[in-house]
């Protein structure tokens, strides 16, 4: 049986804090063969930086996933074409640094791991639906097993994402809202499935950011500046376990901790 965690958005310092704190008891607990993190907020809740991806992945996270933040700290330019294992979502145009999957192995095993990007209330992308079954059909020549980091404010394309992947990936793992949500299942044809996994970073706040910054910008309309909260951390996961032989995806089980 394989094991595999897929980390909610980390938010900040918090974010990241909480991961260290955590991830060494998840991986005994669960006996976790492999972990799949959201990091676009990671870096003071917008983007990511060199320092950080190294920090995420010396807590034993194999493949960060990116979403419509990735670009907000200019310096990644530099070197996500550098980082195999740090994704950016597949469905921007040719040519944009990175790239929008990777493959990871576990036990002889190949794992290949798709991060898009959805384009209601978005940045208008290429569309997901028409770019991923060319990805997936060049994924599955030596990956049995695919996973999708759904990056998507709209729950309807999620959902839509989720029935249209059914019987062709392995899970469509949903992320960007940060809350998480209560539908997690395996669909009809074998994909594990929920619209979001959730967030990582400080749990009393709006979607990690300070409270009383948000309260006052919906009070009088006024642009202020996001500072990530402090106080209680949270990690919200999703645990999935496949089978090593028919690579079916078993089970997929909601995971909330607290720090």
């Amino acid at each position: 049986m394989l094991k595999i965690l897929m980390i909610g958005d980390i938010v900040g310092n918090t974010g990241r804090t909480v991961v260290k704190k955590c991830l060494p008891r998840l991986y005994e607990k669960y006996e976790l063969d492999m972990v799949i993190a959201n990091g676009e907020n990671s870096a003071g809740g917008n983007g990511i930086t060199r320092s950080i991806v190294n920090e995420l992945f010396s807590y034993k996270i194999d493949i960060i996933t990116m979403g419509n933040h990735v670009w907000d700290r200019k310096e990644i330019v530099e070197f996500i074409d550098n980082q195999p294992f740090l994704i950016r979502p597949a469905n921007y145009p040719p040519g944009t640094p990175g790239k929008g999957f990777a493959i990871y192995e576990i036990k002889n095993i190949k794992v290949g791991v798709i991060n898009l990007s959805g384009v209601v209330f978005l940045p208008p992308l290429i569309s997901p639906f028409l770019i991923i079954d060319k990805l997936i059909d060049d994924l599955k020549k030596e990956c049995p097993i695919i996973i999708v980091d759904f990056h998507a404010e709209a729950t309807s394309e999620k959902v839509a994402m989720g029935w249209y992947l059914d019987g062709k990936v392995s899970a469509v793992i949903g992320t960007h809202t940060h809350v998480q949500t209560a539908d997690e299942r395996i669909l009809p044809q074998g994909t594990a499935y929920i619209t979001d996994v959730g967030m990582t970073g400080p749990r009393d706040s709006v979607l990690g950011i300070k409270t009383e910054l948000i309260i006052n910008k919906f009070l009088t309309q006024m642009p202020v500046k996001f500072e990530v909260a402090s106080g209680v951390g949270q990690l919200n996961g999703i645990l999935l376990e496949i089978d090593s032989q028919t690579y079916k995806v078993m089970n997929i089980k909601r995971i909330q901790e607290l720090v």
